[in-house]
């Protein structure tokens, strides 16, 4: 879904890609190691359902089989996790070391004003496509970088797996920062990344992308939003994009030499009525044909293939 009538052009520009980690390059459906007792399993649940965060995702089902439990308030803090009031208790549940002094090794905490009361351990694996993607990127000559608000052996785990650059624990004004930095040393930056945490990063980058699954604040925020599973939208997107400008550079030379050779003749009349109408049509189908070349097969950044219609669908920018 392009929601950027200029999203595709731009996106034929850029020469750095910028992907978040959990729910973008993993599947967003993590897997939990649960170190907590029912009680604390239900707290957490009944605060992780205020988000739509994989990891709180994966935490709210675990109060699916018992009664839901109110507070007072929540609030989501980006790049954090979230705060929930009952009376005058405070419950943290999200990053160790925002949610409790004591912040267990875990990848999240609970914790009751400001002491840890149960640990969470989450694991996700690879968006299906990422390794291909990821490796046809790297062929085209991209810079790619990994930029994730998760802790650092996680960020680095999956870094490692895919042979890419990852700055950790970022926060989203520390993912503003970055793309601005990069957007001054002459980049053109695509940041592809799907939750609340992201959507500042997604404004501020050059072009940007989210898959379907994220977060409706993300997938608002991104110009582009793909709607399969596969990271592979992402090369193919450039490579559409890119083929698109090649054939525009194309058709305006095309129509500038009909002009060059059509506009004198006629000026100079040696041309009669129906040639002169000849002529136009064949140069409108000229273009058309060679606009046509776009859905060619192809399967990399150099020489793409049209996607097929469920793949992106085209909406007016908002």
């Amino acid at each position: 879904m392009i929601r950027d009538g200029g999203a595709l052009e731009r996106l034929a520009t850029i020469d750095i890609v910028i992907f978040d980690k959990t729910g973008t390059l993993t599947s967003g459906r993590p897997q939990l190691a649960v170190h907590a007792d029912a009680d604390g399993a239900a707290v957490a649940a009944a605060i992780a359902s205020h988000s739509r965060h994989p990891y709180s995702q994966a935490l709210a089902a675990l109060g699916t089989a018992s009664a839901p439990i109110a507070f007072d308030e929540v609030i989501e803090h980006p790049g954090d996790g979230l705060e929930a009031r009952s009376g005058r208790a405070i419950y943290r549940l999200g990053r160790p070391d925002w949610a409790a002094k004591d912040s267990a090794n875990a990848t999240v905490v609970l914790s009751k004003d400001g002491k840890s009361i149960a640990a969470f351990d989450l694991a996700d694996r690879l968006r299906a496509g990422a390794s291909e993607a990821i490796a046809e990127l790297k062929a085209a000559g991209f810079q790619l970088k990994i930029l994730s608000g998760d802790s650092t052996a996680r960020v680095d785990a999956i870094a490692s797996r895919l042979g890419l650059a990852g700055t950790a624990a970022a926060r989203p004004a520390d993912k503003v920062s970055a793309i601005e930095a990069l957007k001054q040393a002459g980049h053109s930056v695509l940041m592809v990344g799907d939750g609340l945490n992201d959507a500042p990063a997604l404004r501020a980058a050059d072009v940007s992308m989210a898959p379907s699954s994220a977060a409706d604040i993300g997938r608002n925020a991104a110009d582009l939003v793909f709607l399969r599973d596969s990271l592979a939208a992402v090369p193919q997107a450039i490579a559409i994009a890119r083929r698109a400008a090649r054939l525009v550079r194309q058709n305006f030379v095309l129509a500038i030499a009909y002009n060059l050779v059509a506009i004198p003749l006629g000026i100079l009349g040696a041309v009669t009525p129906l040639v002169a109408a000849v002529a136009m049509s064949a140069s409108s189908i000229v273009v058309v044909a060679n606009a046509l070349r776009l859905g060619q097969s192809g399967h990399n950044v150099r020489e793409p293939a049209l996607p097929d219609a469920r793949e992106f669908t085209v909406e007016a920018a908002e």
